[in-house]
């Protein structure tokens, strides 16, 4: 028999998420920056969801420096692959609890974020896990990992928060 479902950190999770949606959505980078632990890892894999992002190429594998870089180079206005910035929504669904290690929660979830650029509009799918950490200031991101359902294939730039 499986262990009750704690509805209350469920829709705690849910909230979390989909603000940490609308603040990429909205181009709040700052308060989205703020939502990540100062060990964090960002990590979108390439050519399968489970490579060793230490061994093989990823679309993305950041630390927190990294992640502090790339909010930057957003706020300059000169990152060229968002002149003009895409209008994004994302759509986060199917959330799931999948365990607890301390402070430390892990989350799973399906997503689709409609891009719009001047080349159209691109939908990119897939599922994300999280590992969200319980600090005094509430939910932080400690590891998020973005699994595109395309990653085997060329994919169009990936300039923004995904």
């Amino acid at each position: 028999m499986s262990p009750a479902l704690d509805l209350d950190l469920l829709r705690e999770v849910e909230q979390f998420l989909y603000r940490e949606a609308r603040y990429a959505d909205e181009q709040r980078y700052d308060e989205w920056e703020a939502l990540w632990t100062d060990d964090a890892i960002y990590w979108v894999p390439a050519g399968a969801d489970d490579i060793d992002p230490t061994a093989t190429m990823s679309v993305i594998f950041d630390n927190r420096s990294r992640i502090a870089t790339r909010i930057k180079q957003l706020h300059t206005g000169k990152r060229h692959a968002q002149t003009p910035p895409s209008k994004l929504r994302h759509l986060i669904t199917n959330v799931e609890l999948l365990g607890e290690d301390g402070d430390d929660v892990r989350v799973g979830a399906n997503f689709l974020v409609h891009e719009s650029r001047e080349r159209g509009i691109t939908q990119w799918a897939g599922r994300t896990e999280w590992t969200l950490r319980r600090t005094d200031d509430g939910l932080r991101i400690a590891r998020k990992k973005v699994m595109l359902v395309n990653n085997d294939r060329a994919l169009n730039t990936l300039a923004f928060l995904i």
